[in-house]
């Protein structure tokens, strides 16, 4: 399918041939017939990416002191890889759309196949096909103008920001900005019953607005307006002023405090910077609101991503109930926006679309692109890249192409006669392309099938969400085929019980596939000279974490998708504390500390090990980002090791300490794939060894159940 995108790193606008998107829990796919440009927040992005890197830093200093924490935790090459991911993606545009459902969830139950649907969102951006959440998608008539129905989330805001004004019939409310959003909001008040002043520092959108959406309209710059506004409304003052523009001004908050009543009220819809001078507030006790895009649900994972919608009791304007409400407008008439349309473009022409926009050659308001409908889409969700490369002994795919892929995995994969880039799938289109592109795959897809159904396909790198890696892990055990795993291997323990099952049932055969697990701390320089100099045997452990708050409404936090820290980072500790003395654990008692947000990632650890082995993991996510993440001490026959964030390593007993310290962190990833890549061509056994896999996922299952119940837990053998 076609998709519009454009890097970060330039600007450069492209229409690419991409896979179209999954169909996933609680989405539907939408044909798009039309799409409307955002003019002010497309302009704006396209903008800052066209400067140069020194102009972007500028323009957005807070990523900026991001990266500078990043090199202070990571090191400069993953920080590197990370800004590098960001500005060489391809980036989608666009989040408001009209079309028709292709395709419905199993567990959606309000759409079926052929309803004709208006959606809004990032996922709702330039593209053939869209997969768009439930919450974010709105049922339309079968006789709606689908141009119209397009303007879906501009309309969405401009109403949401006419609720936060709660407005009364006969009031006086002053629009300053007449841009989309702006327009659409004076029609939506005076269709409410509302005298409408709107203000614009362009002639042109101001001449518009007096012909079809105000009752008033001003330049901004025309002399003594505020005594016309004082004059128009009886010297009260605007009971409302709804601020629509974008700008770096303090003018439109400042002069929206002259031109108030008194105990009137601000809205700020538009980017507006709000230092506003404090008497003009003041004096009129000024109630200033902000105004969250399309309403409440906006920002919410729960609602956004995972479907759950408010109780209408509770919550009556939600994000799709606004959409609702802007839909029944239009189609009723109660708001003619057919005038906002000023261009319509094919989404080829995406470039001269944009330049309009940049260069503004001519007046605009409305730019829908309009996508060709009787054109079948190619039904192949696979997308040639590169040349047919012959068949090697290593012969890679990959499943899930997100940062860690592709700031750790994909880099480390060595440059070597013997390995050749086959397949990539992701969630996103434009990702898989994108990486496909630079590491010289031969073709990216949305098809599982076209990897575990690909003879020429022997290794599967799986690094998708963690909800996702018990069912990847075992189709590529089902197809024979080698795999790395990101952790955590599965999220429940029925999962990992058929997991074993079916390794088992395998692991006999001469042939049978390799499974590693990404537990690459042990793959460490400093692990290895730790092991060796302290030895294996009967011995105490200390592992901190300072592991970083990471909210609730992430995908990591959530249990059905993430399945929480413990199953998805503690892994790895545990890992390197049974590989480091060289036995599983026995049992584990746990203590989680209680969290605000219930996420319990506050937990220590405490576990016994089968060769009497004792240690502890301190995981902690509330402790300060300017300490460094991880620290380690093992003591064994008056020998004590430690590590620093795997830069550092001291070993005292002897007669002189021993002292490692490294440039940058070591954390293994790169000779874990080497490891891993040599195995498989040299027909070796699995750098790690299956048991040690099952018994560390099978600990943090046991941790969980630990500090749930507050009792120690054996971990039994099997």
């Amino acid at each position: 399918m076609k998709q519009l995108v454009q890097t970060l790193k330039d600007g450069r606008i492209r229409v690419l041939d991409v896979p179209p998107p999954l169909l996933c829990e609680g989405m539907i796919l939408v044909r798009n017939y039309y799409s409307l440009i955002s003019t002010g927040t497309e302009r704006g992005t396209i903008s800052v990416a066209r400067k140069s890197l020194l102009s972007k830093a500028k323009e957005r200093p807070q990523q900026v002191q991001q990266v500078i924490e990043s090199i202070k935790r990571q090191g400069l090459v993953l920080t590197y890889r990370a800004v590098n991911k960001k500005l060489d993606a391809y980036s989608p545009l666009g989040y408001s759309c009209a079309g028709k459902a292709i395709a419905v969830a199993p567990d959606v139950t309000e759409f079926v196949v052929g309803d004709l649907t208006a959606c809004g969102g990032i996922s709702a951006n330039h593209a053939e096909i869209v997969a768009v959440q439930k919450n974010l998608c709105v049922k339309l008539p079968p006789d709606v103008d689908l141009k119209k129905a397009a303007y879906n989330t501009l309309g969405s805001i401009a109403l949401q920001g006419v609720r936060q004004a709660d407005l009364k019939i006969g009031e006086t409310c002053v629009v300053i900005g007449l841009g989309l959003i702006g327009q659409l909001t004076c029609l939506i008040l005076r269709a409410g019953g509302v005298k409408v002043v709107g203000i614009d520092i362009d002639p042109v959108v101001v001449d518009i607005a007096q012909k079809k959406c105000v009752d008033f309209a001003y330049k901004r710059d025309e002399t003594v307006l505020s005594k016309k506004i004082d004059n128009l409304t009886g010297s009260i003052g605007a009971d409302v002023v709804i601020i629509t523009a974008a700008t770096k001004s303090l003018d439109p908050v400042n002069f929206a405090g002259q031109i108030a009543r008194k105990k009137g009220k601000v809205i700020v819809v538009g980017d507006v910077p709000t230092g506003f001078e404090r008497e003009l507030y003041y004096e009129k006790e000024l109630e200033l609101k902000m105004s969250c895009s399309y309403g409440p649900g906006r920002y919410d994972y729960l609602y956004e991503e995972k479907g759950i919608d408010y109780p209408v009791g509770y919550v009556r304007w939600t994000e799709k109930r606004n959409m609702q409400a802007f839909q029944e407008l239009v189609h009723s008439g109660k708001i003619g926006i057919d005038y906002l349309t000023t261009h319509i473009f094919e989404l080829e022409n995406a470039v001269k679309a944009y330049d309009l926009i940049l260069k503004k050659p001519e007046p605009f308001l409305g730019i829908l692109f309009k996508y060709d409908i009787e054109q079948q889409i190619k039904a192949d969700r696979k997308i040639k890249i590169g040349e047919r490369k012959p068949e090697k002994k290593v012969n890679i795919a990959f499943i899930g192409t997100g940062s860690y892929a592709q700031g750790s995995l994909l880099p480390n994969i060595p440059k070597d006669s013997d390995v050749t880039f086959k397949g990539v799938m992701d969630l996103s289109g434009a990702v898989s392309r994108k990486v496909a592109e630079k590491y010289s795959f031969e073709f990216c897809t949305s098809d599982e099938k076209d990897i575990f159904n690909n003879d020429a396909v022997n290794t599967v790198f799986i690094a998708s969400r963690h909800n996702s890696h018990a069912e990847y892990v075992l189709k590529s055990l089902k197809a024979g085929k080698h795999m790395h795993v990101e952790k955590p291997l599965c999220l429940i323990e029925s999962e990992l019980e058929e997991i074993k099952k079916t390794y088992d049932s395998l692991s006999s055969h001469t042939s049978s596939p390799l499974l590693i697990l990404g537990f690459n701390r042990r793959f460490s320089k400093l692990t290895e000279i730790l092991k060796e100099r302290i030895g294996e045997g009967p011995m105490a452990m200390i592992y901190r974490i300072n592991s970083g708050h990471i909210p609730q409404d992430t995908w990591i936090q959530d249990k059905d998708i993430g399945g929480g820290r413990i199953i998805g980072e503690v892994c790895h500790f545990v890992d390197f504390l049974s590989f480091i003395n060289g036995s599983l654990p026995e049992s584990v008692f746990a203590a989680c500390l209680p969290d605000p947000e219930n996420n319990e990632d506050i937990v220590n650890v405490n576990l016994k090990f089968r060769n009497g082995s004792i240690g502890s993991i301190s995981y902690f996510s509330n402790g300060s980002r300017s300490l460094f993440k991880e620290y380690i001490e093992v003591y064994k026959s008056g020998v004590t090791g430690i590590i620093k964030d795997f830069k550092e390593l001291e070993i005292y007993g002897g007669k002189k300490t021993f002292k490692k310290k490294l440039i940058t962190p070591d954390k293994g990833q790169k000779r874990m794939i080497r490891t891993f890549i040599d195995s498989i061509k040299e027909g070796k056994f699995s750098p790690i060894e299956f048991e040690d896999i099952y018994y560390v996922t099978l600990t943090t299952f046991r941790i969980i159940e630990s500090f749930r119940e507050n009792r120690k837990v054996e971990i039994s053998k099997v």
